[in-house]
């Protein structure tokens, strides 16, 4: 008889949880104080991943007809008018085949080192913060859990202190708890993809400035006209 109240019990509680509309809104205020700090979380991952991503775009444009112009100039012995247009390009690329023309004279080892070296530089800029990202995609799940924890701890202790333990109560109180937890995955799992979609954008852009660099040392070697 004792199980089968219990039985009964959980059908109600089951029923009535089924039965009562819960927004989002109304479902993440359940979570407790530890939520403010993955709001902070995942404000700062949106913040960051937006920032990056316009300014690796924007580092990745750049002249269909930049190297072809580059080359014409250099070809044709103007190179002071293939440093002025690498000059006001604002992008990777173009600092760095600036400072190849710079060096333009001396052996090309020293030029191709000079150019490494902008390139370098240039994947520091584009890099920056993104290490913001990684550490948010590891220690939002971690705030979630202490939610979750903190919240279990303090149901139990008050079934404890109160003697109550029935099926509703515990059922009500666990779920609440596990709030955390999903919001600390979510938030984790949003700067993870985050992290991973800025650091492609970034190789396809080194890729575009290893090009670049690989076409400018080749019309170095090319006979003047």
């Amino acid at each position: 008889m004792y199980y089968l109240l219990q039985i009964d019990s959980l059908r109600n509680a089951t029923q009535a949880v089924a039965g009562e509309q819960i927004s989002m809104l109304g479902l993440l205020q359940k979570g407790g104080w530890i939520m403010y700090p993955l709001y902070l979380l995942f404000i700062v991952a949106v913040f960051v991943f937006v920032e990056r991503l316009m300014a690796i775009r924007k580092a990745s444009r750049i002249e269909p007809n930049f190297m072809k112009i580059i080359r014409d100039n250099i070809i044709t012995g103007n190179v002071a008018a293939a440093r002025n247009l690498a000059k006001n390009t604002d992008s990777p690329v173009a600092r760095m085949i600036e400072k190849g023309l710079q060096r333009i004279g001396k052996p090309i080892d020293a030029i191709e080192k000079s150019m490494e070296n902008v390139g370098k530089l240039e994947m520091y800029h584009m890099e920056r913060n993104l290490n913001i990202l990684s550490l948010i995609a590891g220690i939002a799940p971690m705030f979630g859990f202490l939610g979750t924890i903190v919240g279990m701890v303090q149901l139990f202790y008050g079934i404890a202190s109160t003697g109550e333990y029935t099926l509703n109560t515990i059922a009500g109180g666990i779920y609440t708890k596990m709030i955390t937890s999903a919001t600390g995955l979510i938030i984790g799992l949003i700067a993870y993809i985050g992290h991973n979609i800025l650091t492609t954008q970034i190789d396809k852009t080194v890729n575009k400035m290893e090009a670049a660099s690989a076409e400018f040392m080749d019309i170095l070697q090319e006979p003047t006209k």
